[in-house]
C-alpha cells in the first residue's frame, strides 16, 4: 500500500535568490536518499516560501524492496583445510552472514574460487528507513551560512521547525533542539499555527492560513494580477522572468498594486528609472500601448488587501527619494565634461598590484587599435574605437553610477551622447561590458566588440602579469567570465583569434606604445594560454561536442578558437559515417610514427623524389603538393575531406613501404613525407585523442 510522505524544514525567512536551488537540491537529496535505501515512489514535490522548504513524496512504498546478495567471503583455500572441513575462518564468515557453514558455495573469480552465501535481505519498514533524513537536512549547503545560539552548526537560516509526516504518523528524529513533529506555521503576520492530520493535507492547510506553498501556484497568482492590473489600465507590463522568480520568492501570500510617481521624473534616462524601480525597489515598470514609459509602478505585498493603500503611499514614498537623487545626480554629471571625468580617473585604482583605472585605458587603448586594425575595421570604426578606447570608463567617476553602480556603462553611453560623441563611441562605452553573465548578450557593433575584446584581455593579463591567477572556485575578478566571453565574441563575429601568437603580439603592442605602467606583460604567458583553452573546453561542452573530440580540438596547434570551433563541428559531423574510422586510424598511424621523428619546427621537411623505391611514394608525394597549395585556403571541412580522399593513398603507402629503411637516406625521406602530412592534419587538432570503434 503506498503512502504519501512530507518533509517540511521551518526556517528564518531566506534571501530570495537562496530559495529556489535549496529546494531544488532538497528534492535531490531525498531522491537519492530514497534510491539508496531502496524505497520505491512515484514522485517527489517541491514547495517553498522564504520561511520554509519542503518536499511530499506520493506513492512511496510502505516497506524498502528485499534484496537478494551473494555475500563474498575467503577464498576456498582458507575456508577448508586440508582434511576438507570448514576453518574457523569459514565459520566466521558465516556467522558474519547470521547463516549456517554449510550454506558455503563456491565461485570462481579471476581463476580462485571464492566463498559466498545467498542470502535474502528483508526491507525496513518505511517508517523506520525515514529516520535517517535528519541527515539530508543536515547535509544540505548554501551559498551563504550562519550558526545560532551556542551551536557551531551552520545552515541558510535558524531552523525553527521539521515537520515530518508519513500519512498520518509523524517520523521521529532531530536536528539540534529542533524534534520533528505536525505543526507548521501559517504566514507571520495573517496565519496561525496549524497541526496536521496527515501529509496530504499540507497545501490546503497552509492556503487557509495565508500561505501559498507551491511556488509555480504563487507565480501564477502574481502573473494573474498584474495581467489583469495591465488590461484594466490598457498598460504594457513586460514580466522580466529573473524580477518575477525573486518577487516570488519574498512572499508567502501575493497581493499585486500599483503607484505612482511625479511626471517630472520622466525626464529621467529610461534606463536610470527602470533600474531604481526593477533592481533597486523590485517592481515592475508599466508602459503604454506605443512602449512609451509610464510613470506607475507595479509590486508584491506579502499579504492581503488590508489597508493596501498604506502600502501603496510607503512605496511611492520611497521611489520618489530614490528618484529625486537620481535626479539631482543627473543634473549635477552634466556640469562636467568627459575629459574632466577622464582626468579623474587617473587617481582612481583599477587595482593597488596593477596601478589606476586610466593606465589601463591607455593599455586597452593600444591593444583596441591593435585588434581593429587586425579585424580590418574601416577608417571610420578605427576613428571612433580610438576615441571609444580613450574614455570608455570615464563614466566610473560619475555621480549616478556612484549611487547606481549597475547603470555602469549604461550611463555612459547617455552622457557621451548628451556630450556629443559619435553614436558608435556611445554604444561602445555601453557594449564593452558585454558579456555581463556566461551566456549574457553579446556586443553587436565591431567598435564594441572589439573594445570588450581589448578591456579583457588586458583584465585577464593584468592579473596574471601579477600572479593573481583563478585556482578552484576562487576568481574574486571574474576573469573565467571575462575569458568566455572572448570566445563567444570571438566565435560570433567570426574573427581568428591565435591566443599565443596574439598574447606576443599584445606584449610587443604595449612595450612599444610604452604603456606597460611597471607591468611585467610577458608573466605568465603560458598559463593565459592555458586559462583560455579551459574555456574553449567549457565552451565545446556546452555546445554538447563530445568529450574526445573535444580534446582533440583543443590541442590544435593553431590555438585559434575560431578553428577549434570549426574543426569541433567538422569532427561531430562526421563522427558517424561509415569511413570515419577507416579516416582517422590511417591518419593517427601517420602521427605516431611522425612522432618518432626527431625533426624540430626548423626542420626542411623537402621530399626527394630521386629516394622513392615504390609508386606509392610518389603518389602521396604528388597528392601532398597538391594540397599543400591549397590547404589554408580550404576550410576545415574541405581539409577533412582531403584527409579522407587521402586515406586510400596513405594505406597503399603503408602496405608498399618500409618507413623505418635501414638507408638513413631513405628512412628520413620517408619520415619527412609523413611530417608533411601530419602537418595538413595537425589543423584539425590531435586527431590521437579520438576514440573511434
Amino acid at each position: 500500500m503506498s503512502k504519501t510522505f512530507l518533509l517540511e524544514i521551518g526556517l528564518e525567512e531566506m534571501p530570495a535568490h537562496v530559495v529556489t536551488p535549496s529546494v531544488e537540491q532538497l528534492e535531490n537529496r531525498v531522491e537519492d536518499f530514497l534510491d539508496k535505501n531502496h524505497l520505491a515512489y512515484e514522485s517527489v514535490r517541491p514547495y517553498s516560501t522564504p520561511r520554509r522548504l519542503a518536499v511530499m513524496v506520493e506513492g512511496l512504498a510502505d516497506k524498502q524492496d528485499d534484496i537478494e546478495v551473494d555475500a563474498k567471503g575467503p577464498a576456498k583455500k582458507i575456508a577448508v583445510d586440508a582434511d576438507g572441513n570448514w576453518t574457523k575462518a569459514a565459520k566466521g564468515f558465516a556467522r558474519g552472514q547470521k547463516s549456517d557453514p554449510d550454506q558455503i558455495v563456491f565461485k570462481d573469480l579471476k581463476g580462485t574460487e571464492y566463498a559466498y552465501i545467498h542470502k535474502l535481505i528483508p526491507g525496513k519498514p518505511a517508517a523506520e528507513v525515514l529516520q535517517g533524513l535528519d541527515k539530508v537536512v543536515e547535509a544540505m549547503t548554501f551559498p551563504t551560512r550562519m550558526h545560532w545560539h551556542t551551536y557551531h552548526f551552520e545552515y541558510i537560516r535558524p531552523i525553527h521547525w521539521i515537520v515530518a509526516l508519513l500519512d498520518d504518523q509523524v517520523i521521529d528524529f532531530q536536528v539540534l533542539n529542533i524534534k520533528t513533529g505536525r505543526q507548521t506555521q501559517g504566514h507571520r503576520f495573517l496565519g496561525e499555527p496549524v497541526a496536521l492530520k496527515q501529509a496530504s493535507d499540507y497545501q490546503q492547510a497552509l492556503a487557509d492560513q495565508f500561505v501559498i506553498a507551491d511556488a509555480e501556484d504563487r507565480k501564477n497568482m502574481i502573473r494573474q494580477q498584474i495581467n489583469q492590473m495591465a488590461a484594466e489600465q490598457n498598460w504594457q507590463v513586460v514580466l522580466d522572468a529573473d524580477l518575477l522568480e525573486e518577487v516570488n520568492n519574498l512572499v508567502e501570500y501575493p497581493t499585486a498594486f500599483y503607484g505612482t510617481f511625479e511626471k517630472r521624473f520622466l525626464d529621467i534616462p529610461e534606463a536610470v528609472l527602470i533600474t531604481s524601480m526593477k533592481d533597486n525597489q523590485r517592481y515592475f515598470y508599466v508602459r503604454d500601448q506605443n512602449g512609451k514609459l509610464l510613470p506607475y509602478f507595479i509590486s508584491v505585498r506579502n499579504g492581503d488587501k488590508a489597508h493596501l493603500e498604506n502600502v501603496v503611499h510607503g512605496n511611492e514614498k520611497v521611489l520618489t527619494a530614490r528618484l529625486e537623487d537620481a535626479a539631482f545626480f543627473y543634473q549635477e554629471d552634466q556640469k562636467h565634461t568627459i575629459d574632466d571625468y577622464v582626468e579623474r580617473l587617473k587617481k582612481v585604482s583599477f587595482h593597488d598590484k596593477i596601478g589606476s583605472m586610466y593606465a589601463k585605458m591607455l593599455r586597452v587603448h593600444a591593444i583596441a587599435h591593435f585588434l581593429g586594425e587586425k579585424y580590418q575595421l574601416s577608417n571610420q570604426e578605427m576613428k571612433d574605437l580610438d576615441r571609444a578606447s580613450m574614455i570608455y570608463k570615464f563614466d566610473l567617476v560619475t555621480s549616478m553610477v556612484g549611487e547606481f553602480s549597475e547603470l555602469q556603462g549604461v550611463m555612459g553611453e547617455v552622457y557621451a551622447k548628451l556630450a556629443g560623441e559619435d553614436e558608435n563611441v556611445a554604444v561602445a562605452i555601453r557594449e564593452h561590458y558585454m558579456p555581463t553573465s556566461s551566456e549574457g548578450e553579446l556586443p553587436q557593433t565591431s567598435v564594441g566588440s572589439v573594445l570588450a575584446l581589448a578591456d579583457k584581455i588586458d583584465s585577464i593579463g593584468a592579473f596574471f602579469s601579477v600572479d593573481m591567477i583563478p585556482n578552484g572556485s576562487n576568481d574574486p575578478y571574474a576573469l573565467r567570465r571575462q575569458a568566455y566571453g572572448i570566445v563567444r565574441i570571438v566565435e560570433d563575429h567570426g574573427w581568428h583569434l591565435p591566443i599565443g601568437k596574439v598574447e606576443n603580439e599584445v606584449a610587443r603592442v604595449l612595450t612599444d606604445a610604452g604603456v606597460t605602467d611597471g607591468l611585467d606583460v610577458t608573466k605568465n604567458q603560458k598559463e593565459v594560454l592555458d586559462f583560455m583553452l579551459d574555456r574553449m573546453r567549457q565552451w565545446l561542452g556546452n555546445a554538447a561536442v563530445r568529450h574526445d573530440i573535444i580534446d582533440a580540438v583543443v590541442e590544435s596547434s593553431s590555438e585559434d578558437p575560431l578553428t577549434m570551433f570549426a574543426a569541433a563541428k567538422t569532427l561531430e559531423a562526421h563522427k558517424d559515417d561509415d569511413d570515419f574510422k577507416d579516416t582517422i586510424e590511417a591518419v593517427t598511424r601517420v602521427l605516431r610514427l611522425d612522432a618518432k621523428a626527431d625533426f624540430d619546427e626548423n626542420t626542411d621537411l623537402t621530399v626527394d623524389p630521386s629516394l622513392f623505391e615504390n609508386d606509392s611514394e610518389k603518389q602521396l608525394n604528388e597528392a601532398v603538393i597538391d594540397l599543400s597549395e591549397k590547404w589554408f585556403d580550404q576550410t576545415i571541412e574541405e581539409d577533412y575531406q582531403s584527409l579522407r580522399e587521402l586515406r586510400p593513398l596513405i594505406d597503399e603507402y603503408f602496405d608498399q613501404t618500409m618507413i623505418m629503411d635501414k638507408n638513413e637516406q631513405v628512412r628520413d625521406n620517408r619520415l619527412k613525407q609523413l611530417a608533411q602530412v601530419a602537418k595538413l592534419a595537425n589543423v584539425l587538432g590531435d586527431l590521437n585523442q579520438l576514440v573511434v570503434k
